[in-house]
């Protein structure tokens, strides 16, 4: 079915292709950071578009592995528009995401997307959903964005150079302890029956009484710690897409990423802590199960 596109009205995307493109007039053709920018500010508000226009009209919804393990039909048009705005731009560029999987070119750079993440979230028309892109130059992430296009809230984070909701500058609580802070988690659409699984780590909290929100959005819990609506975020399973730009976004307003385990973090590891830095540490170790005894 096709449905007329449902043009967002965001002035943040107005005033950044202004700014990109006064920037560009000082620059020649050679790749560069603000072409990077300026391509995923393209993508990020063409697929916003795209999923705006399905606001009131039924769309396909089919199951991949797993019991609620969704797609739409509306994730693989946002994907299809995202891949031919990084086409148009950079060909030669390699590409990673969910539904299509991956194109592998001879290229040092990679866009590593996620069309709709939350699509669970999408389906039931619950606004809790975003697009999410990240752009990899050999191995390390160097370009990120988020969006949500049903409250308009554009996150971006370029590597060294901060992270902005709505072209503001962002910033990572100031929470300093665990018990005192308000953390987000997610779970897994198969269940992990291993030791210190999610339920088991999740039970440590809620028994302490420790606020642990689940909103079905990995690249949103990473965004909102890194604007400092979270203190931290963990999850036991999740894949590069859905943390790519996230993660960049969190290290950018001055918080810490790791692997569960607290060793160095990379995307395609499945577990991951994201906090203020401040509690991280402490967070580590209770999701290890090293929680300190009540005063």
């Amino acid at each position: 079915m096709t449905v007329p596109d449902k043009q967002i009205n965001c002035p943040v995307f107005i005033a950044l292709a202004k700014q990109v493109q006064r920037s560009r007039m000082h620059t020649n053709l050679r790749l560069s950071l603000r072409m990077f920018k300026n391509t995923l500010l393209k993508a990020l508000e063409a697929a916003g578009t795209r999923i705006r226009s399905f606001d009131e009209s039924d769309f396909q919804i089919s199951n991949k592995e797993g019991i609620n393990n969704l797609v739409t039909e509306v994730d693989h048009a946002a994907e299809e528009v995202i891949i031919t705005t990084i086409k148009e731009n950079f060909p030669d560029h390699q590409i990673l995401s969910e539904e299509c999987g991956e194109l592998v070119q001879d290229s040092q750079y990679k866009w590593i997307i996620d069309p709709i993440d939350g699509t669970v979230n999408f389906a039931h028309r619950i606004p809790i959903c975003c697009v999410s892109i990240g752009l990899e130059h050999e191995g390390k992430m160097i370009l990120g964005g988020i969006f949500n296009p049903f409250i308009n809230e554009l996150f971006l984070a370029e590597r060294g150079k901060g992270a902005t909701l709505n072209d503001k500058p962002i910033a990572v609580s100031k929470k300093a302890s665990v018990e005192s802070a308000c953390l987000v988690t997610g779970f897994p659409y198969t269940y992990l029956d291993e030791p210190n699984g999610p339920l088991e780590v999740f039970d440590r909290f809620i028994r302490r009484g420790v606020p642990v929100r689940r909103l079905g959005s990995a690249a949103i819990d990473l965004a909102w710690v890194a604007c400092g609506r979270f203190d931290g975020f963990f999850e036991h399973k999740l894949q590069a897409w859905d943390s790519a730009a996230g993660f960049l976004l969190v290290e950018e307003a001055g918080g810490k990423v790791t692997q569960m385990n607290g060793d160095a973090y990379s995307p395609y590891k499945p577990g991951i802590i994201a906090t203020n830095s401040i509690i991280h540490n402490e967070l580590v170790q209770w999701v290890k199960g090293n929680i300190p005894q009540q005063s």
